[in-house]
C-alpha cells in the first residue's frame, strides 16, 4: 500500500471486529492485497480474548456489534488497557454517535459502503498515530527509568534545580556546602543524560504529563 507502510521494525494490522464475516473476509481480502497484515473477530469480547499488549496498529471497529457494541467498546477500552486507534464503520449514518465517537478519540467514522481509498488513507493515519504514541511511551519509560536510578539527594537536587534555584540556593535549602551541590547536579545530569539545563527540564515536563494524562484517564 503505497504510503501506508510504517518503516519500523513494528509490524502493525488491522484488527477487524464485524459480526459479519463476509465483511471481514472482504476488508481482509482488500488490505491483504496491499501489504497490511489483518486479523478478524466477531465480536468486541472475541478481541479482547485475542489481544495482546505487544501488538500494533489500529482498530477497524463496527458500530453495532452483539453483546458489547462497538461504541461501548471504545469507552471501555482505556480501562481494558488497549489503546489502539480506532476506525469505525457502519451502515447507519449516525449524526450523534458520530459526534461522540470522533469526540472521544476515533480517527474515522467510515459509512458503508466506503471506498477503498477513504479506509487506506484512514488505516495510513491510524498506523501513523499508534506509531507516535508508541515512540513517546518508550521515551517516557526511558526517562522514568533514569529518574528511578537517581538517588532521594539527587531528586531533590534535581527537583530545585529544574525549579529554577542557583547552586547556592540549593546548598541553603539543604544544608550542603556548594561543592557537595554541583556534585550531587553533575552526577544526577549523567544519570539523566541531560546535555543541558533545559534538556533535563523536558524531560521531567515530559515525565509529568504523560503521569498527569494517565491519571486523567
Amino acid at each position: 500500500m503505497s504510503g501506508t507502510t510504517v518503516e519500523s521494525k513494528l509490524e502493525q494490522t488491522v484488527f477487524i471486529v464485524d459480526d459479519d464475516s463476509s465483511i471481514c473476509e472482504g476488508l481482509a481480502n482488500l488490505l491483504e492485497s496491499v501489504g497490511v497484515a489483518t486479523r478478524s473477530y466477531p465480536s468486541a469480547e472475541a478481541f479482547t480474548d485475542a489481544w495482546n499488549r505487544e501488538d500494533a496498529g489500529c482498530l477497524l471497529l463496527d458500530v453495532r456489534l452483539p453483546g458489547i457494541t462497538g461504541v461501548e467498546f471504545q469507552e471501555q477500552m482505556r480501562d481494558i488497557g488497549i489503546d489502539l486507534p480506532i476506525i469505525f464503520m457502519t451502515a447507519h449514518g449516525d449524526v450523534p454517535i458520530v459526534r461522540k465517537v470522533m469526540k472521544a478519540g476515533a480517527v474515522e467514522f467510515l459509512t458503508k459502503p466506503f471506498q477503498k481509498e477513504e479506509l487506506l488513507h484512514a488505516v495510513k493515519e491510524a498506523f501513523a498515530l499508534d506509531l507516535a504514541r508508541r515512540k513517546e511511551d518508550d521515551i517516557v519509560r526511558s526517562i522514568r527509568t533514569r529518574i528511578d536510578s537517581l538517588s532521594p539527594r539527587e531528586r531533590e537536587v534535581m527537583a530545585m534545580v529544574t525549579a529554577g534555584l542557583l547552586n547556592k540556593q540549593i546548598a541553603a535549602e539543604l544544608n550542603l556546602s556548594e561543592i557537595m551541590v554541583k556534585t550531587h547536579r553533575r552526577h544526577m545530569m549523567e544519570k539523566m543524560q541531560a546535555d543541558s539545563l533545559a534538556d533535563l527540564v523536558k524531560m521531567c515536563q515530559r515525565a509529568q504529563e504523560a503521569a498527569w494524562q494517565r491519571r486523567r484517564n
